[in-house]
């Protein structure tokens, strides 16, 4: 009996100390601004997509992972300022030169480790999923703990995920128009 006692209590004090729980971001307050520049010019375009949901997930009150789906049907341009060379623009993102948004209307990053640097610092290891290909990619992040908020800036090698459209890996040679094979994006996730 009192083995049985023990054990309770052993099994209770380990449950105790390890509490998980998960926090939806509010897709309001959230977005991605994305960048992509030519490869021998000195502008490109810029614009936003944003979450579908997500939510990360805190044990023993620190971030430990966590899951969040962009929609992909949502990505816009901000720096063309006519209506037509937008949605020009946007239309050739979705279609299967970039995105392939009928196919796959979801990206997805699910992180799957985090090293502190400080209480507000750290390295987020995740898998990135864009047009059906997941790769590991890694980035640090800063949390501001007053707005409820984690911030992050990274590039990724968009030729990783098969978006090869004009990029300088194609015939293996480097020409005029190319397209830098760098997206970089700022990303804000509030609760």
């Amino acid at each position: 009996m009192k083995k049985s006692i023990l054990l309770l209590a052993v099994t209770m004090c380990s449950l105790m100390s390890f509490s998980q729980e998960q926090l939806e971001i509010n897709i309001l307050k959230s977005d991605i601004k994305w960048t992509a520049d030519y490869a021998f010019y000195f502008n490109g375009h810029n614009g936003i997509v944003t979450f579908k949901e997500g939510y990360f997930i805190k044990t023993n009150e620190v971030i430990t992972g966590g899951e969040f789906i962009i929609d992909m049907d949502t990505i816009k341009n901000l720096d063309i300022e006519n209506e037509e060379g937008k949605e020009g623009l946007v239309d050739h993102l979705k279609n299967e030169d970039f995105f392939d948004v009928k196919k796959f209307p979801i990206a997805k990053l699910v992180i799957s480790h985090v090293k502190y640097h400080d209480n507000k610092h750290m390295k987020i290891y995740a898998n990135l999923t864009i047009k059906g290909v997941t790769n590991p990619v890694d980035f640090q992040a800063e949390v501001d703990y007053e707005k409820a908020q984690m911030i992050t800036k990274f590039k990724i090698d968009r030729t990783r995920w098969n978006i090869n459209y004009n990029s300088k890996e194609i015939e293996g040679k480097l020409k005029d128009g190319i397209i830098s094979d760098a997206i970089g994006f700022e990303v804000k996730l509030s609760l």
